[in-house]
């Protein structure tokens, strides 16, 4: 494609996502805004549902259609369950990346132009058929040099390389989605809710992120690195002399689908173990590394099988694709663990306490009702697990939220940074346990964790008082000897004080308490005076003249030189 032709497309591209975006901004403003002046917001309220419906088809139609950043804003919008509503939530949870793969020929020249060499003097062997195809690259089998094989101790790998002309469509659509957001902050039923250009450079800072293969291949080795030794977990080793931004080549690891559950028990895999197992090593990302995957679907996780252990485990869960990584600064972390415990402990007060030091509800939120709200979730539906759930009428989780729906929908709510990805780490570690084991309890894997994490924080709380206890004695050892001292001064008349700073304060007062009474009877008189010069020029007059002289002491009056 020529430049002409690639820009063209470009332009057409960014068009087509915007007139979206105002068709729907427009049915918005017809159904949100204006019916209701008109009396008729029955209407908006009875057709909302059916019409957030639609307008996911429509999107998840258009983001496979357009591929690049789109299918990931449909990804993106079916974690937001803070700001979206779950007709469109629902729709978009299963949009994968539904696009056709790039024909060989594009993605041999572009893997060589990153390398710099021909791929058959980069590699033994070359599949030409991709292992995997996405939106933004796609993935093929490799067979290292003999040089390389030497040089890395690898022989398989798999080669990830980008789509040609990615770069260009990632800036085209990111473009897009800032307009759309500034549209949107004019709408107020979405800038009530929500801050859209915040949004947006989250989801373009995780983007940029995913499509750096030297960012992945880090993320990569920092994993590998918190994992050493740790026999439940592997991850692919980084064949740097092989990788650039544009092209990443690692270790094949391919093993059994953490899903295949067929295939586990083929092996002689338990998947109810994998689903623990699995359980605990996000819970240890979380708590213990602080850097969590956060794409844990079916395709990044093998699960990998090898002779039984000490423990009777025989086998291991191998993570792939280190491109969507959740940082966790250490507030957050702490406001995780006081979550956990609380939700472990069906503790409403420290949920809602938890909530608060997360920075999810903000101060101002009346907590009364949410708590009595959670207790009342918590006597109930707490302690179940999913296989539990499906089993609970649907009426009662029907009166549960037209009890407490509004409520909960009225609450000052907000994300902090990173908390969207631990959410979409946390909603697919949930679904992948429950389909590996029916009866598994989410609350079972917690539990356990979270009293370890209660002896941490019980020993920490020690520490702490035993570190204040010395610090007061110190404090208290050495009070009389400096009372002493004091008193000896003050009887030898060694004692100064230095006021001149609070004189020069109370100059400054006085010299503003001044002007602004000059100002005061300045604006008295030329009020005055305006008012008399139409009945009683003379005075009237005289006095608009004469109020120059409190304007001038008002401005220029006042002003000392410091002492």
């Amino acid at each position: 494609m020529t430049d002409a032709a690639a820009q063209g497309a470009h332009r057409a591209r960014y068009r087509r996502i915007l007139s979206f975006a105002a068709r729907e901004f427009i049915k918005v403003w017809w159904f949100e805004l204006v019916l209701p002046r008109f009396g008729m917001s029955s209407i908006a309220e009875r057709t909302r549902a059916p019409r957030m419906q639609r307008f996911a088809k429509r999107f998840h139609v258009l983001a496979v259609e357009l591929g690049g950043l789109m299918i990931k804003v449909g990804q993106f919008m079916s974690s937001r369950l803070d700001v979206l509503p779950p007709e469109i939530t629902k729709e978009l949870e299963g949009l994968q990346d539904e696009v056709p793969a790039v024909p060989f020929t594009g993605i041999r020249a572009a893997a060589e132009a990153e390398l710099g060499m021909p791929l058959e003097q980069a590699y033994a062997w070359f599949d030409e058929t991709p292992v995997a195809a996405a939106s933004l690259g796609q993935a093929h089998r490799a067979r290292l040099s003999a040089q390389d094989a030497v040089d890395t101790g690898l022989a398989d790998v798999v080669v990830k390389v980008q789509r040609p002309g990615i770069d260009e469509i990632v800036a085209v659509d990111l473009a897009a989605l800032r307009r759309v957001a500034r549209w949107a902050m004019r709408v107020r039923l979405v800038s009530d809710r929500v801050d859209a250009p915040g949004l947006v450079e989250e989801f373009a800072q995780t983007s940029l992120e995913e499509i750096d293969y030297l960012h992945e291949a880090a993320s990569a080795e920092r994993f590998r690195e918190n994992f050493a030794g740790d026999a439940r977990v592997d991850a692919p080793e980084i064949v740097w002399e092989r990788s650039t931004r544009r092209v990443l080549t690692l270790s094949d690891v391919t093993a059994i689908k953490i899903n295949d559950t067929d295939a586990l028990r083929a092996a002689g895999i338990d998947p109810s173990e994998v689903a623990d197992v699995f359980a605990e090593v996000m819970f240890d990302q979380v708590f213990t590394h602080s850097f969590v995957h956060a794409d844990p679907h079916p395709g990044n996780i093998f699960v990998t099988p090898e002779p039984a252990s000490a423990t009777g485990r025989n086998f291991r869960l191998t993570f792939i694709d280190f491109g969507m990584m959740a940082e966790v600064p250490d507030n957050l972390r702490d406001g995780l663990r006081t979550l956990l415990i609380a939700v472990a402990g069906r503790d409403s007060r420290g949920l809602v306490t938890a909530a608060q030091e997360i920075g999810v509800l903000l101060p101002s939120a009346d907590t009364a009702e949410l708590e009595r709200a959670l207790r009342a979730l918590f006597a109930r539906f707490g302690g179940m697990g999913f296989a539990e759930l499906s089993k609970v009428d649907p009426r009662e989780f029907t009166d549960f939220a037209d009890e407490f729906g509004d409520m909960v929908r009225s609450l000052p709510l907000q994300l902090p940074e990173n908390m969207l990805l631990l959410i979409r780490a946390v909603s697919l570690t949930s679904g992948m346990c429950s389909s590996l084991d029916p009866s598994f309890n989410v609350w079972d894997a917690a539990e356990p964790y979270a009293a370890r994490l209660l002896r941490d924080e019980s020993g920490n709380l020690m520490q702490d008082m035993a570190q204040q206890a010395m610090e007061t004695a110190a404090v208290t050892y050495r009070l009389p000897k400096r009372i002493d001292a004091i008193i000896t001064r003050v009887d030898d008349g060694n004692v100064t004080f230095d006021t001149s700073a609070l004189e020069r304060r109370l100059d400054r007062l006085e010299g503003i308490a001044r002007r602004i009474g000059s100002g005061v009877l300045f604006a008295a008189m030329l009020v005055g005076g305006a008012l008399l010069v139409p009945s009683i020029p003379p005075l009237g007059i005289t006095l608009l003249c004469v109020s120059a002289l409190p304007l001038l002491h008002s401005v220029f009056g006042g002003r000392r030189q410091p002492r």
